[in-house]
């Protein structure tokens, strides 16, 4: 018999800034069972979506479930709703909200290695990460107004051009940015310590990731082969560059190279739509009330993004439902952990990035 204890790993946790609960039964150090508590907050922000708000500023709401994820949401819905309208936007309109989307996916990967490499001993590696993220969050204020909540997708077009002088301000930041990846990715790559806490560590298989419906960089850290991004064309990624980022070994280690794998191609993207935005306008004309009922499947950060919404010709939604990708992956999370080391516990959630924030609505 070894010496068993109750671990209680949240909701207020110097490691995870999520009001989410993990009650870990140990022995000798050993997780052997867990109990997770997703349910401390909810904001009725659904609800509000369809008795509070006129169709047209229901986007507004929906970018305050998140602040990681604002734009994810707000384009969601975006498409939803110009989908049931028969809004048809223009190449300038998708270029731009391209931009915005893989600028807001940037600072996001780059935000949670920085957070796995904190709970790792790494202290300065994760302020090394968050100044280089620095980058990613002053374009996108100088792109949308705001470094978070952006507030930039309206329905049918986007609220803001480019000047020629930022065009060329934002090529030579993210080709900068670019540079300081590649040095971070080296040394995750190459350090022994942490290497130690990362590589082997915490391991989704591809069998697993598959029965347990997993998304984002969590599958694909494992080689399983989803994108919303692959596989839907709201936006066009095919022609900007766009490449499915894979890796095999399903660790954290892995997630935390998927996640630098996806901003050097995120940079690629935004470079490219740099190169192709020409002129237009950034606002077509839009008309009626969304009358019907559609689905949208966006990528946010952390995996697939679904969104249901529903109109019935009034301007107020009859329905807005979602359902967020770390919504998807605690299931596996939970499996994870048991037969683990408590010590590795840290790692292992900070690695699958999770946000309670959009889970909890």
């Amino acid at each position: 018999m070894g010496n068993k204890i109750k671990v209680v790993f949240g909701s207020q946790h110097i490691a995870i800034p999520e009001p989410v609960s993990f009650v870990f039964q140990t022995e000798n150090e050993i997780i052997t069972d867990v109990a997770v508590d997703v349910g401390y907050v909810h904001r009725g922000i659904e609800q509000a979506a369809v008795t509070k708000f006129n169709f047209n500023n229901v986007q507004y709401l929906l970018a305050r479930v998140c602040g990681f994820c604002s734009i994810t949401h707000a384009s969601a819905y975006i498409h939803g709703v110009e989908k049931l309208l028969g809004v048809e936007t223009n190449k300038k309109i998708d270029y731009l909200r391209t931009l915005v989307v893989e600028l807001d996916r940037i600072h996001s990967h780059m935000l949670a290695n920085g957070h796995v490499a904190e709970v790792c001993g790494y202290e300065n590696l994760f302020m090394q990460t968050v100044k280089y993220r620095e980058i990613s969050t002053e374009i996108l204020e100088i792109i949308t107004g705001n470094r978070v909540q952006y507030d930039y997708y309206t329905i049918g077009g986007v609220s803001r051009d480019l000047t020629v002088e930022n065009e060329k301000m934002i090529r030579t930041r993210l080709k900068e940015l670019r540079d300081h990846v590649l040095k971070l990715m080296e040394f995750f790559e190459t350090d022994y310590t942490l290497g130690l806490k990362t590589k082997g560590v915490g391991v989704v298989t591809y069998e697993m990731a598959k029965k347990y419906n997993t998304a984002g960089p969590i599958a694909r850290a494992s080689g399983l082969k989803t994108d919303a991004r692959a596989e839907f064309d709201f936006l066009p990624y095919e022609e900007l560059g766009y490449k499915m980022q894979l890796r095999t070994e399903g660790d954290v280690w892995a997630r935390n190279m998927v996640r630098f794998d996806e901003v050097l191609n995120s940079i690629e993207i935004c470079l490219n739509v740099l190169d192709g935005l020409g002129e237009g306008d950034i606002k077509v004309k839009v008309k009626g009330r969304p009358k019907g009922e559609t689905f949208i499947r966006v990528e946010a950060p952390r995996g697939e993004c679904f969104y249901y919404v529903k109109g019935n010709g009034t301007k107020v939604m009859e329905r807005v439902r979602v359902r967020v990708p770390t919504y998807a992956n605690v299931p596996v999370l939970k499996e994870l952990f048991v037969g683990s080391k408590y010590s590795d516990a840290q790692a292992i959630v900070l690695s699958f990035d999770p946000c309670l924030s959009c889970t909890a609505r």
